[in-house]
């Protein structure tokens, strides 16, 4: 069996190089994945943040960072009994359109936690409704000239 991700992606109507612009600065970050995102965008650089529920706190390191190619994360909820982190991944690619945005979760396995089955399907719903890649192509459409 496969490793169990939750996926999602958006084409946006801009170069890799610009959407790359949302994705390469703290400031950047906090206005479409949260407000109180602190994070050291260099690999081995530590992030926190509160999640959507504005309970939990999120927080990890940086794994990988390729500039207009993807940026991948350590992803720890904070106080949840996980003994590993699972990972995020934003991951650019050049289409038709302009570019191609998917976010990627998974890792929810190695986490130790017993019931990360649950937790996918958490991660799912939770994708759908809080629409994080529609906020990045608004931040993108607005800011085309």
């Amino acid at each position: 069996m496969t490793a169990p991700q939750v996926i999602r992606s958006i084409e946006i109507r801009a170069t890799p190089s610009k959407v790359w612009r949302y994705i390469a600065s703290q400031d950047a970050l906090r206005r479409w994945i949260s407000p109180n995102l602190e994070i050291d965008l260099t690999v081995g650089g530590k992030y926190r943040f509160v999640g959507p529920d504005q309970k939990t706190w999120i927080s990890g390191t940086v794994l990988e960072l390729v500039p207009e190619g993807w940026l991948i994360l350590s992803w720890m909820e904070e106080g949840q009994g996980w003994e590993h982190p699972a990972r995020f991944v934003i991951a650019l690619e050049a289409s038709s359109a302009g570019t191609k945005v998917t976010i990627i979760h998974d890792g929810f396995e190695k986490t130790g936690s017993p019931n990360w089955a649950d937790m996918v399907l958490d991660y799912e719903q939770g994708a759908s409704a809080h629409k994080i890649l529609e906020k990045l192509a608004a931040l993108v459409g607005e800011n085309e000239t």
